[in-house]
């Protein structure tokens, strides 16, 4: 099997000469034999070949570079690059460089709340959460959809989830998470946190290397990194003609720092006592990005690394009436096929889901008689 990674400085597309089925049950058996593996095939769609051929979001200027997985290059011996988007590593070449979450991680956790399964002082998470999505205020809350024709549409899923590979505490993470709250778009979200212990080697065998974020389309083939490029390519596809919230882009290097610091780093590394092995089915989470209860949840999805469905829920979303069905008026709502459990309210979802996905003894208290689970 020959995989092909083309690179530039701005957009990462990848092409698997092997048939999808034979390439996914390799992969799925060599490596992750209880994991769930995106359903994609790896190819140059009709988007990828005029991304290369007429430079609307790649510069022709740039240069592609074109790397086999089959070569007799380790890629653990190329030089590393730190990316000032993500912080992970690049295959480019050059000198070794600081990524500013590199530096951001280990203070953070000086000042976070410490093992995330404890007791917690909700007043001030919530304060916190609050203040990160004043930070965001304009993005990430409501749904563009409104804005259409609603008649006869009831979704504006494609017929296959995006597969989106990111960590809670990311900013560019969070920039693409806003544009799928704006289209109204579900994604199966896999948390790669630091010292994630599947979804990031899912990452470096699928993309070539360890950055974030990282969107599979299956529906077109594309893949991708870059949260710039990933957002255009979002509403180019997806947008109906619609466009991002004006400086949804632009605001990330000024705000989109602002949630990982008022939150000390929550979402951004994995928890010690996490069970190993996920769950055989993905959890499903009602939620949208700019909720301040919604974002304790995904933080700590995240650090339990379990990949969930996110059915974003924006004001005006298409996808309401389904979170109406499910009993519940507010986000988040967590939906757990596994063990049949459909429970509301970010404290008892917590409480879930530490005493479910722990594989140790769990502690986690809340001081108040409704939220015994």
């Amino acid at each position: 099997m020959s995989v092909i990674s083309l690179t530039c400085s701005q957009t990462t597309l990848c092409y698997c000469s092997k048939p999808p089925h034979s390439f996914l049950t390799d992969f799925d058996n060599s490596l992750f034999p209880r994991t769930s593996i995106p359903a994609f095939a790896l190819k140059l769609s009709a988007y990828s070949q005029r991304l290369l051929r007429n430079g609307n979001l790649v510069s022709r200027r740039n240069r592609f570079h074109a790397n086999s997985a089959d070569s007799d290059a380790d890629t653990n011996e190329l030089e590393t690059q730190l990316s000032p988007e993500n912080g992970a590593v690049s295959s480019n070449g050059g000198n070794p460089s600081t990524s500013f979450l590199s530096v951001l991680c280990p203070l953070l956790k000086l000042f976070s709340g410490g093992d995330p399964s404890q007791e917690r002082n909700f007043t001030l998470e919530v304060a916190t959460s609050s203040l990160s999505t004043f930070a965001r205020f304009p993005w990430g809350s409501r749904s563009l959809s409104q804005n259409l024709d609603r008649q006869d549409i009831t979704t504006m899923d494609p017929p296959m989830h995006l597969q989106l590979f990111e960590f809670e505490a990311c900013p560019f993470c969070r920039r693409v998470r806003e544009a799928l709250t704006e289209l109204d778009l579900s994604a199966e979200v896999y948390p790669c946190p630091k010292g994630s212990a599947r979804h990031r080697e899912m990452v470096k065998r699928f993309g070539g290397k360890e950055q974030f974020p990282f969107l599979i389309d299956p529906n077109t083939g594309i893949s991708m990194y870059e949260s710039g490029e990933i957002v255009k390519y979002l509403f180019e596809q997806y947008g109906k003609g619609r466009k991002p919230t004006v400086g949804l882009l632009e605001s990330t290097l000024f705000t989109g720092w602002m949630p990982t610091i008022f939150r000390a780093g929550r979402g951004m590394t994995l928890w010690e006592k996490a069970k190993r092995d996920p769950p055989p089915k993905k959890l499903e989470l009602y939620s949208y990005e700019n909720n301040p209860y919604a974002r304790i949840v995904r933080e700590a999805l995240c650090e339990l690394e379990l990949p969930y469905i996110l059915q974003n829920v924006g004001e005006g979303s298409l996808r309401s009436k389904s979170l109406d069905a499910s009993g519940s008026k507010e986000v988040p709502y967590l939906i757990d096929p596994n063990t049949g459990t459909q429970v509301g309210d970010y404290k008892k979802i917590l409480s879930y889901l530490f005493q479910t996905y722990s594989a140790a003894t769990y502690s986690f208290k809340i001081s108040c008689k409704w939220c015994n689970m």
